[in-house]
């Protein structure tokens, strides 16, 4: 699964936050209420149109985004949710692990106690 920079996560961010689908402009009148450091890293205020249409292609290519394209202007949403697009993170990052159960270990080691009763009860043992 491809990384995302910073503008793109933003995207994502804003993809994820409202289910239906949204415009490029919407997007972009969206970030430029954020601040910098949320808005992709860059003064999201001077955010051409067009350089959002670009993220939304290349987030597009990734498999990350789908357009609308049965009306004009057409209208992007995520195809995953953040838990789901998450997920398949730990996954792929698992997956290339050679020794999975040290990385695991290591994973459960680091959790909270909330978090490892949640883990608990997730698999059925509380």
């Amino acid at each position: 699964m491809a990384t995302l920079g910073e503008l793109e996560r933003a995207v994502m961010d804003l993809l994820w936050e409202h289910p239906e689908a949204i415009t490029a402009n919407a997007l972009r009148d969206l970030l430029s209420q954020r601040p910098p450091a949320v808005a992709g890293g860059t003064d999201s205020r001077e955010l051409a149109v067009t350089t959002v249409l670009t993220v939304l292609s290349r987030l597009e290519k990734k498999g990350l985004v789908e357009r609308e394209r049965s009306i004009r202007p057409h209208r992007y949403r995520s195809v995953t949710s953040r838990a789901e697009h998450t997920a398949e993170l730990m996954l792929e990052v698992l997956g290339s692990a050679p020794d999975r159960e040290a990385v695991l270990a290591r994973f459960i080691g680091t959790v909270s106690d909330g978090e490892a009763t949640t883990l608990r009860k997730l698999l059925g043992q509380g």
